[in-house]
């Protein structure tokens, strides 16, 4: 409930199948800052602030979006998942896995966003086309991959879910 001035609230965000309940909370805290500094969740990392890199990238109700652009008390009663709630920690995702495997992991700063994208991509699209992978990851940049080994993880992970392998 609010204070007194209107300032501070508390609500409950539904992240990576978990309640967790954020207080002493201003309405205007984007989703990043409150995932990040409130709740402890480092994954989602902050760079452009305005939704043009991609590195804060993570679903709300399966939807993929940047997280600096949404202010968290709007996401209440939604499922949020972030780079955290991929995979337990130990178990990496087939597409986690197939990122170490191309080498398309370099300083590591980017990888969540683009594995956030790469997941929903292929949530959406099992077998892409290697110009909608381009398309779909075009809003994550990358400043040391050169971009080639990250659609290799990608198109990796397509081919094998198409052949049976696991997710």
């Amino acid at each position: 409930m609010a204070d007194p001035m209107g300032h501070h609230e508390q609500y409950a965000l539904h992240v990576n199948g978990h309640t967790l309940e954020v207080r002493d909370a201003w309405l205007g805290e984007s989703l990043l800052y409150v995932l990040r500094e409130r709740l402890g969740l480092m994954g989602s990392k902050g760079a452009c602030e305005q939704g043009e890199c991609g590195s804060c990238s993570v679903t709300v109700d399966g939807r993929l979006v940047c997280s600096c652009l949404v202010l968290a008390a709007t996401a209440v009663g939604q499922q949020i998942v972030t780079i955290e709630g991929v995979a337990p920690v130990g178990s990496p995702s087939d597409v986690q896995q197939a990122f170490v495997d191309a080498g398309a992991v370099q300083c590591g700063f980017c990888t969540p966003g683009l594995i956030m994208a790469a997941h929903s991509l292929l949530e959406r699209s099992p077998e892409p086309t290697e110009m909608e992978i381009r398309e779909e990851l075009s809003g994550n940049i990358c400043r040391c991959t050169g971009y080639g080994r990250i659609i290799d993880a990608v198109q990796r992970v397509a081919v094998s879910r198409r052949d049976g392998g696991a997710r």
